[in-house]
């Protein structure tokens, strides 16, 4: 097979190149900018462009099919060839469900928990030996990619984003994937740049449900999927919650069964995932004193709640939450497993849904576990997505926390956190961007050097 791909260099276009070279597949690309990691992976297996920017001459009647990135355009030169030519093009998540219709495929789906449900389960099913493909979407410990694809595999685990498919498939990615097992971990309207209402972005959970073969997981503590879930179905039902659990020393622990299982995760968003993940693997064949060893080796993915930086007195998190109950699920949880230390959070608008003024009301509340609140945002993002500018004082107000501190130039920022005391104090910064090109790594041991 021949295929090309059109903005190669991204996190999961990437992965998906790198996936179809390793199945054996002749591989080509193009793309405007490539950054790292992404360039030297590309590299490494000889699949870099030569050239950035778009070439029509790669696009030919030789190609066998022509996968579409969501960063290209609807005008990409590239993109129209290929029409012109009616060569088959796929969008990302299209041609994940071509190169799975033999196997059983598990999604996991829903506004938040996505990537560490999948995360956890290919965690499990890797420490029990037991093969899989699977796509996700952070780089795990232990996995070369974020994307297998092989012939023999039985069974793909799926992370389910409601994003869009690609440029000219305005369709949720994970209305594709017609998953025999699924999960949804909650709703909690984003994307209010596709999905204008709450109740048009609710529908299209409604329809990934209705597309499940055999079973759907379901977090029951959350209302509207509850509701939504029990709605007439033709497939099995299984809910779960938040399991038992203790925070000793700083450690949190699955209790079960007067068992206590050690790990080296904690916050109850986490506990709940965990629980979503062994039902998922229960459905595949693992029982659950294998996965309860398994569990305790897993460190997290990437960005969520990762460790940066510690000494015996404070540590330094970050972690991919932006949403308002992502924000507030993260924040909690550091707060409960250090009791005994002040927490001071900082979070970036950064995505179109959080720089959007008419979505900004929905943070209210979102930051108030936090001793100290702390709200970035660049002005040059907002002009990059063309959105309407926001105030300082409407970030003030939409957060409706008095002593919220609000920052848009990166060096005053770190001045800031830099100037504190950091005694029996962590930080936890929150975004799904990098607070316009802030290097944690160096930043972290100037604050506690």
């Amino acid at each position: 097979m021949k295929v090309h791909l059109i903005a190669i260099g991204g996190s999961a276009m990437h992965n998906m190149a790198l996936a179809l070279h390793h199945k054996g597949f002749e591989v080509s690309g193009s793309d405007d900018a490539i950054f790292e990691p992404s360039k030297s992976r590309l590299d490494s297996h000889g699949l870099l462009p030569d050239k950035m920017g778009w070439f029509t001459n790669k696009i030919h009647n030789d190609l066998d099919a022509i996968i579409l990135g969501m960063h290209a355009r609807i005008d990409n030169p590239e993109l129209l060839r290929a029409q012109e030519l009616n060569i088959p093009i796929f969008s990302y998540p299209e041609y994940i469900y071509e190169q799975s219709k033999t196997k059983k495929r598990v999604v996991i789906g829903g506004s938040h928990g996505k990537t560490s449900i999948t995360a956890m389960v290919l965690h499990v099913l890797n420490y029990m030996q037991l093969d899989c493909d699977f796509m996700v979407g952070a780089q795990l410990e232990g996995f070369d990619t974020m994307v297998k694809l092989t012939k023999e595999a039985p069974i793909i685990i799926l992370e389910g984003d409601e994003y869009l498919s690609s440029p000219i498939d305005r369709r949720p990615k994970f209305h594709w994937y017609k998953p025999h097992i699924a999960v949804l971990s909650g709703i909690a309207w984003d994307h209010i740049n596709v999905f204008p209402t709450f109740e048009n972005y609710v529908e299209q959970f409604r329809i990934f449900k209705e597309d499940v073969k055999e079973v759907l997981i379901y977090c029951e503590t959350d209302e509207v999927l509850s509701k939504l879930a029990n709605e007439k179905s033709k497939c099995r039902l299984k809910a779960y919650a938040t399991p038992s659990h203790e925070i000793e020393n700083g450690v949190s622990y699955l209790v079960d069964d007067n068992e206590r299982i050690p790990l080296m995760v904690f916050g109850e968003h986490n506990l709940q995932n965990m629980n979503a993940a062994r039902l998922v693997c229960q459905e595949v064949g693992v029982n659950k004193e294998q996965f309860y060893e398994a569990i305790q080796s897993f460190k997290g993915a990437s960005k969520r709640l990762e460790l940066v930086r510690k000494n015996t007195k404070s540590a330094m998190y970050k972690d991919f939450a932006h949403s308002p109950s992502k924000l507030k699920a993260t924040s909690t949880a550091m707060k409960k497993q250090f009791a005994n230390r002040e927490l001071i959070a900082c979070m970036e608008l950064h995505t179109f849904s959080s720089l959007n003024k008419a979505f900004l009301k929905e943070y209210k509340g979102c930051m108030d576990t936090p001793d100290e609140a702390i709200v970035f945002f660049s002005k040059k993002a907002i002009e990059h997505k063309k959105l309407e500018e926001i105030s300082i004082n409407e970030v003030h107000k939409a957060f409706d926390r008095k002593d919220l501190k609000v920052f848009t130039n990166t060096d005053e920022l770190e001045a800031y956190l830099i100037s504190n005391d950091w005694q029996n104090k962590n930080l936890l910064m929150m975004s799904s961007g990098n607070f316009d090109g802030m290097d944690f790594d160096d930043f972290s041991s100037e604050l506690f050097s």
